[in-house]
């Protein structure tokens, strides 16, 4: 039975990066699933497994980094 994570990487998704993103190229893209759960990369390696989110889970980290309670700054 073929691996969930490795059929993201073969499946074609639409992936988004953030407006905000620097040129250098620092940034993750994200991608909606079926299911309505999200797959995440790092741009500058999408060879790599992306990592499978909730839609939920997304929603709250997005929320963090919007208040300032992530600690990224």
């Amino acid at each position: 039975m073929p691996d969930q994570q490795e059929g993201l990487q073969q499946r074609a998704l639409t992936w988004r990066r953030s407006s905000r993103s620097v040129a250098k190229g620092n940034c993750v893209e994200a991608a909606r699933l079926p299911d309505a759960s999200l797959a995440v990369r790092d741009s500058k390696d999408v060879s790599r497994r992306p990592l499978r989110v909730s839609s939920r889970a997304w929603e709250r980290f997005l929320a963090a980094l919007d208040d300032g309670s992530a600690g990224i700054s």
